[in-house]
């Protein structure tokens, strides 16, 4: 009997003591899981240096709805989430940073851009975080939230009539005598061009020298900087340094195509560039609207259009809803481009494509975004399924209202939505 009630008491013993080396061990891992928990979670959110430091870096989302139609991996570059709400933010910081650190700007100085809106936006949101102001020469047809946005964010609005590049009143080129006109001002007094009292021979390409441009009063004036979007090929650097290679690294490499619609062509032209040095095999396509003269570019390596062939000349000199894409002369960052071939969209499956991301996907989006979109169904059915294609969706549709989202608007266009799938891309 003893020896069972010793036998049991070591049993028990023994019992206790491996229950708490169990337990102790549990705990101490328990204990430590939070110290690695918030270490980790501290790293994933980590701050950033203000409104700059939040440009950049989107996320690269799968587009459920076109991926399971098509049997492709169809991701959607996020840059509506940037600050600007545009994939122009990056483009804006890249231009101002250059110009700042050349002499070509400097703090207190004027940014001015002929934009129909989108790169307005992100200069006017980012400027004043480099201590400038923003002046926009915009056409007076683009969407009226697009204005009334930069009149919100401080810049100063400029409305023109639409008009050919040619013409001296473009929207662009008012914008270019703006620039010169602030640095004929700063030239006048130098101790307020340059922030040690030295004034610059040469700024933004004016020299105090030249001949007076069109008169333009600014106050205070520090010097001006003409963005020039479509040819300063700060354009095509931001994304060949900072979009491309964040897709490279979203996808680990593993990406098939690339497709994108191109207005300044800086984007598709930093993106395919990048991707194609990382890797030749990459299909990179362009996706052209209405009017526009890349597509024959691309295809056929001429610049001309079928409107044009018959004399028929549009506004700008193009017309689609799309606002922001298409062009019709070849700009420097679009020569900077690497691209395999070009699809043509119609204004028709911009808009059907914009209502179905809505309705499967959550996903509210821009002209130029749904267009990109429409470009991706394309690269999808050229390769077919099993491959993983990427597109920008370059802005939300939130300054789009008044026109590509207003039946009304499109009524008068014979563009009114009406399919219930992707039948409108021949998918049933």
């Amino acid at each position: 009997m003893a020896a069972a009630r010793a036998t049991v008491a070591v049993v028990a013993t023994v019992s206790v003591a491996a229950l708490s080396y169990f337990l102790c061990d549990f705990l101490s891992q328990k204990t430590q899981l939070p110290r690695s928990t918030k270490k980790k979670k501290k790293r994933q959110l980590g701050t950033r240096s203000g409104v700059i430091g939040a440009i950049g870096n989107t996320p690269l989302i799968r587009i459920n709805s076109l991926s399971d139609a098509t049997g492709c991996e169809i991701l959607g570059k996020c840059e509506f989430l940037n600050p600007g709400g545009s994939v122009k933010d990056r483009v804006a910081v890249k231009i101002i940073e250059e110009a700042l650190e050349s002499g070509k700007l400097v703090r207190g100085g004027v940014v001015t851009e002929g934009s129909a809106g989108s790169t307005a936006i992100s200069l006017a949101t980012v400027a004043p975080a480099y201590g400038c102001k923003c002046h926009v020469v915009i056409p007076d047809d683009a969407a009226i939230e697009k204005s009334q946005i930069l009149e919100a964010l401080g810049a100063t609005v400029e409305k023109v009539r639409p008009v050919s590049i040619t013409h001296r009143d473009h929207y662009v080129n008012i914008a270019r005598r703006w620039a010169a006109e602030a640095n004929e001002l700063a030239a006048k007094h130098p101790k307020i061009n340059q922030g040690n009292g030295e004034m610059s021979e040469e700024v933004n390409g004016f020299h105090p020298d030249e001949g007076r441009p069109a008169a333009v009063i600014l106050n205070d004036c520090k010097g001006g900087l003409f963005a020039d979007q479509f040819e300063n090929l700060a354009n095509f650097r931001a994304h060949y340094e900072g979009t491309g290679p964040e897709i490279w690294e979203q996808t680990d490499g593993s990406l098939d195509a690339f497709v994108a619609a191109a207005g300044t062509g800086g984007t598709v032209a930093g993106v395919s560039r990048f991707l194609q040095d990382k890797n030749p095999n990459i299909k990179c396509y362009l996706v052209d609207p209405p009017g526009s003269s890349l597509f024959n570019k691309v295809t056929r390596g001429v610049m001309y259009t079928k409107e044009e062939a018959e004399g028929k000349r549009l506004k700008n000199p193009f017309d689609t809803v799309t606002e922001g894409i298409g062009i019709n002369r070849l700009t420097e960052n679009f020569s900077m481009a690497t691209l395999d071939g070009a699809f043509r969209g119609t204004d028709m499956e911009a808009v059907e494509m914009s209502r179905y991301l809505l309705k499967n996907d959550g996903l509210f989006l821009g002209s130029s975004s749904a267009m990109n979109c429409v470009g991706a169904v394309r690269m999808a059915q050229l390769l077919g399924p099993g491959h993983t294609i990427v597109t920008i969706l370059c802005d939300n549709g939130m300054r789009h209202l008044s026109k590509f989202y207003n039946d009304e608007y499109l009524s008068r266009f014979n563009l009114k939505p009406s399919a219930v799938g992707l039948e409108f891309l021949g998918i049933k």
